[in-house]
């Protein structure tokens, strides 16, 4: 490592360590590093990525800031090929080219295929751009030339089973999923891998069980926890039971001392959105949030519409439009931001107003593309629960059908689908068929409210 020290190469390892179970302690090794050794390459470039792996615009912000300080002093040094391209990835993505910067690491792990720093960031970054093809082929692609017994393979694993899951693979998934967790009890991200699998296959009681039996591993100590806890309520939700969604909501997912990150206010709003959805009240909450973004001056619509404040909504949405006339065409953000983030914010205000049809309108063009806007399923399944319940309410009932038919074909153990069935059947006076419809779901719900019993006789989630 270019002029790193020993000092600095052995808190550059334990950064990295702190990184993959994704602990707090990641941010106190990597300043080590860098004031044991403050030109080294690899350090800088490890606080680079950190500042824009929490999407928190501050510390990007200042990420690029310091990093723009160090490559100016940098050129005139011989950073190694393999730092030479982490600092090519870095740089693209500080200047607003993630997709450059994930293709860039993407042929460093082709030529250095043990770079667990290229492995886990690149991974990221196909997580935030919806590229679920390399979110598993990256890790895949590296996999085999790691020991077993390397440290970090279990870890590998872990990311591998995300992979799994979001490209459909889900028995495999949730293989690669428990022997990461085998590797490492607390790997946070291999243990959210295994509840996505349980998710998507409707497994929610296994899932609630998985969980209970490890909550001393993940339910706090890491940046993941919210939103392992927003897993659970969407597991208390299917099953039937949404106090127990909001009794975690107000324990963990938000209240007064949540440290308003955008990751953790982001799941506490698509929580609450489900909640509208299903037009169930949830009393001051929507309206705590709202006042949460708007204190951070960010960019959040669906907290606006739930709390009501569609002027607010529709202010962000004209100021993005007007973004969007003066931004870089190359910043990823521009295509991201006018294809889709767009068009959803404007069917979210739609919805709010009432105006069904046209939030159907603004959607199902872009249903199919939803994932350019990263995250994974589970999280751009509140958009497209979105599409469903507009066409329901609009009196779509063809598209409705549709929906409904790919719904619970690909997923027909969701006890949303079939009450969502239900509906369309009342309202096209098929009785039987909904009557059917209401019993699977309940049949499905049963064993996670089953769960979610048990579970309530032993504790309450308390604050991390």
């Amino acid at each position: 490592m270019t002029q790193t020290s020993a000092e600095a190469v052995s808190h550059y390892e334990d950064a990295l360590r702190e990184l993959l179970f994704f602990r707090g302690a990641v941010a106190t090794a990597s300043q080590a590093a860098l004031q044991a050794a403050p030109k080294s390459v690899m350090g800088n470039v490890l606080a680079a990525y950190l500042g824009l792996l929490g999407t928190e615009e501050k510390d990007a912000t200042a990420a690029k800031a310091a990093f723009t300080r160090f490559t100016d002093c940098v050129r005139a040094g011989r950073p190694t090929d393999r730092e030479r391209m982490h600092l090519a990835a870095a740089t693209s993505w500080l200047n607003g080219d993630i997709h450059r910067a994930g293709h860039v690491l993407g042929e460093l792990s082709v030529a250095f295929p043990r770079d667990v720093l290229a492995l886990a960031v690149g991974h990221q970054i196909d997580f935030l751009t919806g590229d679920a093809v390399h979110l598993r082929d990256r890790i895949g692609g590296a996999l085999t030339a790691w020991p077993e017994d390397d440290p970090h393979y279990g870890h590998l694993l872990g990311m591998y089973a995300f992979g799994l899951e979001e490209t459909g693979h889900y028995l495999r998934s949730e293989e690669a999923g428990l022997a990461a967790v085998q590797h490492n009890p607390r790997d946070v991200w291999g243990i959210h891998a295994v509840v996505h699998t349980y998710e998507m296959q409707g497994r929610f009681a296994q899932g609630i069980r998985f969980l209970d039996a490890r909550t001393d591993d993940w339910a706090s100590g890491n940046y993941l926890n919210v939103h392992n806890w927003w897993h659970y309520c969407l597991y208390a939700l299917e099953s039937g039971d949404p106090d127990r969604a909001l009794e975690i909501y107000d324990a963990v997912l938000h209240h007064e001392e949540s440290p308003g990150l955008a990751m953790e206010i982001l799941d506490a709003a698509a929580l609450l959105w489900r909640f509208l959805l299903a037009d169930r009240g949830t009393g001051a909450r929507w309206n705590r949030l709202a006042d949460a973004w708007a204190a951070r001056q960010d960019h959040a619509v669906m907290a606006y519409v739930g709390a009501d404040r569609l002027a607010d909504a529709e202010r962000l949405v004209e100021e993005r439009a007007a973004w969007l006339v003066r931004a870089r065409p190359g910043l990823s953000n521009v295509a991201m931001t006018a294809g889709i983030g767009l068009p959803v914010c404007r069917a979210l205000i739609a919805y709010g107003q009432g105006r069904y049809g046209q939030a159907v309108d603004l959607l199902a063009p872009v249903r199919r593309r939803l994932h350019t806007f990263g995250g994974s399923h589970a999280q751009r399944d509140a958009v497209q629960k979105t599409l469903l319940e507009a066409a329901l309410r609009a009196g779509r009932d063809d598209t409705a059908r549709t929906l409904l038919s790919e719904r619970i074909s690909l997923r027909p153990v969701c006890p949303y689908n079939w009450l969502a069935q239900a509906r369309l059947a009342d309202r096209l006076g098929d009785t039987a068929k909904a009557a059917t419809a209401r019993a699977r779901a309940a049949e499905q719900a049963a064993p996670g409210a089953a769960e979610l019993a048990r579970r309530a006789e032993d504790s309450a989630p308390g604050r991390s």
